[in-house]
C-alpha cells in the first residue's frame, strides 16, 4: 500500500492497513491513519529491502528515522532485531504505532519529535537504519549528515534511503558508499554501507 495521503474526513482517520510480510507476525495486518504526506512502503520494496538484508537483521540494533507507520521497522523487529527506535513527529500517527506495538506485544522506544530534533540525544550507534521522510522536503541529505556527526553509525552499518526519483543527490558521509539500488516508478530506493574507512 503505497499512497499519497488525501484530504479525508476527521471522523475517517483510520482508513488503511499494514501487513507484516515475514518474521514471527507473518501476515498480521495492522491499522495506518491516514495522515498528510504517510505512504507506507509497498509489499515488493520491502521484500527487495529485507532480502537485501536477511544476513543482517536478526540481533541488530534498529533506528527507524521518519517512522510514519512504522512498517519497516515493525518488519525488522518480526524477523528479530535486538532493538528498533522509531522517530516519528505527527502524534497521532505515533499513538497508533505505539498502539501496533502494545498489540504484538513488542517493546521498542517511540520518539514523538521531529526527527532532525531528535537525532543529536540518541546515544548508542545502530547497526540498521531506515531514512524515508516525507517526500518534497529534502529530508535524506540533511539526515543522513545529522547520523554521521553524532555518530550514530555502528562500524558496517547499513543505511535504507528511500525517496521521490527525482529528489536531490545522495551526499554521502564520509566512510559511505551504495551498495544496492533500485527504481520503480516514481520512487528511488538504495542501501548503503557505512565502512569507517575514512578513520
Amino acid at each position: 500500500m503505497n499512497r499519497v495521503a488525501k484530504p479525508t474526513s476527521r471522523h475517517n482517520k483510520k482508513s488503511g492497513s499494514v501487513r507484516i510480510i515475514s518474521g514471527q507476525w507473518r501476515g498480521r495486518r495492522l491499522p495506518v491513519l491516514d495522515a498528510e504526506g504517510l505512504r507506507p512502503s509497498t509489499d515488493r520494496t520491502r521484500e527487495t529491502l529485507f532480502n537485501w538484508l536477511m544476513a543482517h537483521v536478526q540481533g541488530s540494533r534498529v533506528l527507524d528515522v521518519f517512522a510514519g507507520s512504522g512498517v519497516l521497522g515493525l518488519e525488522a523487529l518480526s524477523r528479530y532485531a535486538r532493538e528498533t527506535v522509531f522517530i516519528e513527529k505527527h502524534a497521532p500517527t505515533a499513538k497508533q504505532l505505539k498502539a501496533n506495538l502494545n498489540t504484538l506485544q513488542a517493546g521498542a522506544e517511540v520518539h514523538c519529535n521531529d526527527a532532525m530534533a531528535v537525532l543529536p540525544t540518541l546515544s548508542a550507534p545502530f547497526d540498521i537504519i531506515f531514512v524515508d521522510p516525507p517526500f518534497g522536503h529534502d529530508l535524506v541529505n540533511p539526515c543522513l549528515a545529522a547520523l554521521y556527526k553524532h555518530q550514530l553509525l555502528a562500524e558496517n552499518a547499513l543505511i535504507y534511503v528511500e525517496q521521490e526519483i527525482n529528489g536531490p543527490a545522495l551526499a554521502l558521509p564520509p566512510g559511505c558508499e551504495v551498495i544496492k539500488q533500485k527504481q520503480t516508478g516514481q520512487l528511488a530506493y538504495c542501501l548503503l554501507e557505512y565502512t569507517n574507512a575514512t578513520v
